[in-house]
Formats: structure tokens, C-alpha cells, sequence
């Protein structure tokens, strides 16, 4: 049995702003928060959300240089963002997406509604522009099953709506080591037009020699109501470059202890390096269909280039089978989601419902090529796989939430994912066979919530459900033995999720919220070879996540408030299994 515990603290202190006009409540009296939050894929306040979820507004005029400063302070949630901008930030709530070494597995990302998060499983936060963000959404426990595959936890990313009359801002950071960010918004409307946009452009020289780094992103959304029956629309326009990221790779602890600010001698010899680029475009419609039901339709389309050359030597890559030190990936992804909510009565209460079906498709053309030519190296040589792979989902969900008494409701949803992959091989050769194939998986993901207001202020839940997450493309890559074809003995993991939490608003801006958790998970996805570049995947058995989170957020006078979040986390492999045995 292994065991990892973890426990976390943040204590922030930010300005504070008042939502709503100044006039002070009649004496007595107590104001819930009136944001709302898509937790539940119903708009709610957090206060009558049946899940543990946290809301971060951004800045407008926000000092740091990463997005993932915008997610500090979050119960459960841990961001690492090691300033190497060659590896996107990881990610992990309540102990999932703890596996990725890079990029974000296991759970949900939207960016304004528009998915961030491939049919596969795989996320980036890359792309999500700091300038134009407004607010930030975490959804942890049985609930985030409610968004499909690879949902241990949703993050969402919300740039708002324009204003009239319009405002526009302009910020400058600077770090240590020369890194610095410019960024401008214009958030405004114009008629009946609505627009609200973010530029930046970051540059990083790094505190380590062989790290430095360009990014530049823009995002933008407009929305507008289209005729006077209450359709309105959202156009979202997202475009990100990363014409260069230098690579330092890691240190042994050796290397750290003597210089921890050195970099490699592999980094210079190979010239590690990313260059990414991702353009992307999103529409949202709704509309009103009479009788108290609205339909909900999204459409989504975009690609993405990565060019990445790693520091494997020359020696792993006579291996026939190896697919070289540089990575040339293009991917092709699409989606889109139709959603019919509506309110009626059961037994005489009141039930808010929820029915639709989504699709998502990622098409990519993965081509492997050697990093070297002759004595050269850095450089992109001979070719070493060419393939075209696949993946594919198609969920159809429903969900009620029932008034069952005055102060008790129930809330009960299923989802259906199917997720197909294939890969279809170009490259054969002599000791090379042909590694084409396909897999599909699927699975119903039932949840449900009860929920009792004690009083006025204090609201007490009970959820449970189950969640279900696939392998990647990148982990079906590879088996563990070495040989030729995808990993398809690899199978989905499995979790039954449980979460009991109180929510207590005890005065004006005063929010404690506290949630005990527990998730049992079957076939773990974990890392069983690691050599020569090349990481293979295999099902552990049984693993468990349970802890505590606490967060609290109270007003300190008129310009600052108080944001205080305690996680502890205890995460243990209950079965043994066979790591790095090949």
C-alpha cells in the first residue's frame, strides 16, 4: 500500500468589491452572494450549489504574468507552474490529473463555454488569456461527472459581458531574470452589441540559462441578442503563439544541491525547445422555445500546431521501434452541444430540468522525426512515425433538480460517454509493423445531490456519484513490453465519488464553506515504463482519495478582504502494481 498525504494552506489578502449598487441592506438582514456559477450546468448562487465549488474574480488590471496566479487560493486545487514554458501548467483537484507529467489529464477545462479539454482527456490552460478573464469557476466532486470524460474536477474560464459605457486598461508586469507581460482590455458595447477583448504579449528570459520564452494571446467575445423573443448570441474568437520556449529540462537532485539555477548539458547539446500555435472560433445561441423551455446550442472548431525537439540521444533511436527526439504535431478539433432546459411541477414543486447530447472529434497527424543529422544535433533529421489518429465522443445527459419540500431539494442527473479511438499507421518499414488499430469505450455516470436549508444562512448537502476517465492518445501510444501497436489493454478508471459540505453566510460578505470528501477509484491510470524517452501506461487496482476543505472569505472594510482555503488530502494505492517493470 502506498500513501501520500497532503496538506495545504493559502491566507490571501485582495481588494474587495462589492457586487451591486452601495445602498446598504435594512438593518437585520444578510445579502447571499449573488454571483452565479454553471456548476451544475444550471446558473445558480454558490450558496444553493450542492457541490463544493469556488469562484476567483480576476482583476482588470492584474499584476502577475501567468494565469495560474488566478487560481491561487482555491480549496483542492494545486497549480504548478515550474517557469518552464516549455511544459504546460499542471493541474490536479483532490489528487486527480496527478499523473501528467505535462499538460492537464483527468480533468475539464472551458475557456467562455468553449471546451479546452480534447474528446481524449487532455488539456491546456495555455491559451487562456489573463487579460480578458473576469472570473473563474473550480468545480470538485461527484458533480464534475456531469461534464463527461476525464471530470475529477472542472475549471472554467469566464471573460464576461461588454458595458456601456466602455472601459479600457492597459498593464505592465515585470519579474526577476527579465520576464516581463503587456497587456491591454477593452471590455464596452455598442448598440446591441457587446464585446469585450484581451491582448498579451509575454517575454521571459528565464532565471536558468536556455529558458527563455515568448508568448503572445488574444482573446475575444462578442454577444448580442438577434430579435425580441430573447434569443441571444456569443461569438468567441481565440488565437495563441508561443514562437519560442526554451527547454532547461529538469535537475537531478545532485545537479540542484551544487547549482540549482544551472541547466543540463542534454538542454544546450539538443537545443530542447516548443513552439506552439492554436487558433480557435465558438458560437453560442439560445433561445426561447415558449412554455417556460429554452434551447442551448454550441459549435466549436480549431487547431492546433506543436513542434517540439527533445534531448533523446542518438543511441535509444537505432531502436527500430523508437519514434525519435522531435515531435511534429497538428491537430484538427471540433465540437458542439445541444441542451434543452426547462422549469415545471412535480407533486405540486417546483422541477428545473436539463436534457441534451454533445459531440467532440480530434483529428491529428503525429509525425516523429530523429534529432540529428550526422554529428548535428538539435536538428530535425530522418523521419520516424507518421501516423493519423482518431478520437471521437458522444455523451447524451439528463438531469432534475426537484423542490421535494420547502427546505429540502433534490438534485439527480446520469450521463452517457462514448469515446472511440483509432490510429491508422503511414509509416512501416522493416522492423517497424504496421501499428494501426482502434478502441472504444463507455460508461453511465449517475449522480445525485440532497440538499437541506437549515436556515436562511446555512445550507447542508449530501452528494454521491461515479466518474469515469479514459487513456489518452499519448498513453494508448506505447505498451509496456516494448512492442509494436497501441496499448489496448489499457482500460478506463472507474471512481465512486462521495462528498458531504456545508455552506454558512453568517453576515454580509462572510462565506465559510466546508466539504469532507471521498473518491474510490478502480483501474488507476499509472506510468509502467519510463525509458528512453518513451512513457508507457498500465491499471493499477484500487486507489482512494478522502480529505477535508475549508474556505472562507470575509470583507475587510471597504478596499480589502480576507480569503483564507485549508485542504488536506490523504491519497493511497490500495493494491500493489508493477511500476517501471518492462
Amino acid at each position: 500500500m502506498i500513501r501520500h498525504r497532503v496538506a495545504t494552506f493559502a491566507l490571501l489578502l485582495a481588494p474587495f468589491a462589492a457586487a451591486g449598487d452601495d445602498t446598504p441592506p435594512p438593518a437585520g438582514t444578510t445579502t447571499l452572494e449573488p454571483v452565479n456559477v454553471t456548476a451544475t450546468r444550471r446558473e445558480a448562487s454558490v450558496f444553493d450549489t450542492p457541490a463544493a465549488v469556488s469562484v476567483r474574480v480576476v482583476p482588470a488590471a492584474t499584476p502577475g504574468m501567468n494565469f495560474s496566479e488566478a487560481l491561487q487560493g482555491i480549496p483542492g486545487l494545486l497549480v504548478r507552474d515550474r517557469q518552464n514554458y516549455a511544459q504546460d501548467t499542471q493541474l490536479s483537484i483532490r489528487g486527480f490529473g496527478t499523473r501528467a507529467s505535462f499538460g492537464i489529464r483527468g480533468l475539464r477545462v472551458y475557456v467562455d463555454g468553449i471546451p479546452a479539454t480534447q474528446p481524449d482527456g487532455q488539456s491546456q490552460l495555455s491559451h487562456a488569456n489573463l487579460a480578458s478573464a473576469e472570473r473563474v469557476e473550480v468545480l470538485r466532486g461527484p458533480f464534475s461527472a456531469l461534464y463527461g470524460n476525464s471530470s475529477g474536477g472542472v475549471v472554467q474560464v469566464f471573460s464576461g459581458d461588454g458595458q456601456s459605457p466602455g472601459e479600457a486598461s492597459l498593464g505592465v508586469a515585470a519579474g526577476e531574470g527579465g520576464d516581463w507581460r503587456v497587456s491591454a482590455r477593452v471590455r464596452g458595447a455598442w448598440r446591441e452589441v457587446g464585446v469585450v477583448a484581451g491582448l498579451s504579449q509575454l517575454r521571459a528570459d528565464g532565471i536558468r540559462p536556455h529558458s527563455a520564452a515568448e508568448r503572445l494571446s488574444f482573446n475575444a467575445r462578442l454577444h448580442w441578442p438577434m430579435d425580441g423573443d430573447g434569443a441571444s448570441h456569443s461569438l468567441v474568437v481565440n488565437y495563441f503563439d508561443s514562437p519560442l520556449s526554451l527547454d532547461p529540462l529538469g535537475l537531478s537532485r545532485a545537479q540542484f544541491d551544487a547549482d540549482p539555477y544551472q541547466t543540463t548539458p542534454q538542454a544546450i547539446a539538443f537545443n530542447t525547445r516548443k513552439r506552439v500555435r492554436q487558433s480557435q472560433a465558438g458560437w453560442t445561441g439560445e433561445y426561447a422555445l415558449g412554455g417556460a423551455v429554452s434551447l442551448r446550442a454550441l459549435a466549436y472548431a480549431g487547431t492546433r500546431g506543436v513542434e517540439q525537439y527533445l534531448a533523446i540521444p542518438p543511441g535509444p533511436q537505432a531502436n527500430a521501434l523508437q519514434s525519435g527526439g522531435v515531435i511534429d504535431l497538428a491537430s484538427d478539433y471540433a465540437g458542439g452541444e445541444l441542451r434543452l432546459e426547462g422549469d415545471t411541477q412535480m407533486a405540486g414543486r417546483a422541477v428545473a430540468w436539463t436534457a441534451g447530447l454533445g459531440w467532440e472529434g480530434l483529428q491529428q497527424q503525429r509525425r516523429g522525426y530523429q534529432n540529428f543529422i550526422g554529428s548535428r544535433l538539435g536538428v530535425r533529421g530522418a523521419l520516424r512515425r507518421d501516423e493519423r489518429n482518431r478520437a471521437a465522443a458522444f455523451d447524451t445527459f439528463a438531469q432534475a433538480d426537484w423542490r421535494v419540500a420547502e427546505r429540502w431539494s433534490l438534485l439527480a442527473g446520469v450521463r452517457r460517454s462514448a469515446v472511440r479511438f483509432r490510429s491508422d499507421d503511414d509509416y512501416v518499414t522493416v522492423g517497424n509493423p504496421d501499428d494501426s488499430g482502434a478502441v472504444s469505450f463507455s460508461r453511465w455516470t449517475p449522480v445525485a445531490a440532497l440538499q437541506f436549508r437549515a436556515s436562511p444562512l446555512v445550507n447542508l448537502y449530501a452528494s454521491v456519484g461515479s466518474g469515469f476517465e479514459t487513456p489518452t492518445l499519448v498513453e494508448l501510444a506505447y505498451r509496456p513490453d516494448g512492442s509494436s501497436g497501441l496499448n489496448l489493454d489499457l482500460r478506463p478508471a472507474r471512481s465512486r465519488n462521495g462528498e458531504l459540505g456545508m455552506k454558512w453566510r453568517p453576515r454580509d460578505g462572510v462565506r465559510i464553506d466546508l466539504a469532507l470528501f471521498r473518491s474510490d477509484t478502480r483501474d488507476e491510470l499509472v506510468v509502467a515504463t519510463n525509458t528512453g524517452g518513451r512513457a508507457s501506461f498500465a491499471n493499477a487496482g484500487r486507489s482512494r482519495r478522502q480529505g477535508v476543505e475549508l474556505e472562507l472569505e470575509a470583507p475587510l472594510g471597504k478596499a480589502m478582504s480576507l480569503q483564507f482555503a485549508w485542504t488536506a488530502l490523504d491519497a493511497t494505492v490500495r493494491e500493489a502494481y508493477l511500476a517501471c517493470a518492462g
